[in-house]
């Protein structure tokens, strides 16, 4: 029976997880970002030999940032295992740690000055270490929120996860257009760096707030009650049928039991492969604008750079409310036909994307990334809600994840690389267009052909 006094409890706890499913992504995403940053601006010529040509350079650096991708899905696989095992909100606290340890390493590290082919190699495992992180962050942040929303919130509550990225967007390019501003640039390129890096620790500490005041989710404790109860029927018809104590019944039950990613991947390949495949314009095209075109307005158009990273601020902010908006339209209308809407008008955006950012004058690049943001919002804000739906809750921590990290990695892990490719090998920007348009009709087919979600029921039993 439902009480006066547990109405607001509950909708305490909820406000409790969005707004700690908020923080996380914010801050976790923020050190994923300065990474990027710094891989454009800074890396380069700290971390490589000076004697390599500046588009070797710059290569090497992108390919660090790749680096994280690749390590995405091994995160995803690995937190979504023990997300799914012991719950939504321990796999959160540890990859938060794991992601606040790896990014203050980083702000420590000596270039290559110092250590030579060491400066790269430990650059790439601390890399490696944030993109494993990220790859288990993203669940545990999505689940905290969803499985804590109303049934016909799930899109909205469920895109404040998603907003960790626009505010680790502005969070990671204010910070070094602040640090740009307040000191030298050989200051800024000797230390100044490092001090985005090392503001990360703050995670650490929220991850140590999250392990000490949040419940698990209540889909995952139902699931929990549900799990033991049936186990405890079973290992008592197995002694029954053995001859054996239930200890040891219970003991074997638990030895067969298989993994959840093995099980969602036997079960559900399909939807894996259709939510990866709905994830690559978003993940895609949004690396193509913050990583990929900050490094060539700077280095190709000789734009100065805190004018693109002006430019990428304005279209955060523009661009941010657009997530719950659209996330809660899909909530009453469906996801596919808002995601839908948002991948047509990315897919149109990809040519004036460049040729409003070739112009190098402030008003129209900000034009660029508000439009190119914009639309990439219509797909994102609803994309949590949306792969969650598609997965029931004993494997829904592994299956949303591994379809978003694989997104992920064919998607934005491989951008900044091909764009840069590609410009060297046509000489404009019009093939770039051409492959971010690409991107967005391989979503939008994707999407096309997966069932609508947005009314499925989340499993809740107590």
């Amino acid at each position: 029976m439902t009480t006066a006094a547990t109405v607001p409890a509950a909708k305490s706890n909820v406000v409790t997880a969005v707004m700690t499913s908020l923080a996380a992504s914010s801050i976790e995403w923020y050190d994923f970002f300065i990474y990027g940053t710094a891989a454009a601006l800074v890396f380069p010529t700290l971390f490589f030999p000076k004697d390599m040509p500046p588009f070797v350079q710059l290569i090497a650096s992108f390919s660090t940032v790749a680096v994280g991708f690749v390590a995405r899905p091994i995160g995803g696989i690995v937190f979504g295992h023990y997300g799914d095992r012991i719950g939504r909100k321990r796999a959160l606290v540890l990859a938060m740690m794991i992601m606040g340890l790896a990014t203050t390493g980083v702000g420590l590290m000596p270039g290559y000055a110092t250590l030579g082919v060491a400066a790269p190699l430990i650059l790439v495992l601390l890399r490696f270490a944030q993109g494993f992180a990220v790859g288990g962050q993203w669940g545990g942040a999505a689940l905290v929120a969803i499985e804590s929303a109303p049934a016909d919130q799930r899109g909205f509550f469920g895109s404040f996860a998603q907003m960790g990225v626009p505010a680790g967007v502005l969070l990671s390019n204010l910070i070094f257009l602040v640090m740009g501003e307040v000191m030298p640039k050989a200051e800024f390129a000797a230390w100044g760096w490092r001090i985005p890096f090392l503001i990360s620790v703050l995670l650490v500490l929220l991850g140590l707030y999250v392990q000490l005041k949040l419940e698990d989710t209540a889909d995952y404790q139902a699931l929990q009650a549900l799990e033991a109860e049936k186990q405890v029927a079973a290992a008592k018809a197995l002694a029954s049928e053995k001859g054996i104590s239930v200890e040891r019944a219970t003991a074997l039950l638990r030895a067969e039991m298989t993994s959840p990613i093995l099980r969602v991947i036997a079960k559900h390949p399909k939807e894996i492969l259709l939510a990866a495949g709905s994830f690559v314009a978003a993940n895609g095209t949004f690396y193509i604008m913050i990583i990929y075109a900050v490094a060539y307005a700077t280095k190709t158009l000789h734009t100065p750079k805190s004018t693109v990273l002006w430019a990428v601020i304005a279209g955060t902010i523009v661009s941010a409310p657009v997530l719950p908006l659209t996330a809660a339209l899909s909530d009453r209308f469906g996801r596919r036909g808002v995601f839908l809407v948002g991948a047509a008008l990315a897919f149109i955006w990809s040519w004036p994307f460049f040729m409003l950012l070739n112009t190098g004058a402030f008003p129209m690049m900000a034009l660029a990334m508000i439009g190119g943001l914009t639309f990439n919002s219509v797909m994102y804000g609803l994309q949590a809600a949306m792969m969650t739906e598609m997965f029931s809750t004993e494997f829904r921590y592994s299956g949303a994840s591994l379809g978003y990290q694989i997104g992920a990695i064919l998607g934005g892990g491989l951008a900044p690389i091909l764009s840069a490719a590609l410009f060297e090998k046509f000489g404009n920007s019009s093939a770039i267009s051409a492959y971010m348009a690409v991107l967005c009709a391989i979503s939008f087919v994707s999407v096309l052909v997966l069932t609508e979600t947005h009314k499925r029921e989340l499993r809740r039993k107590t």
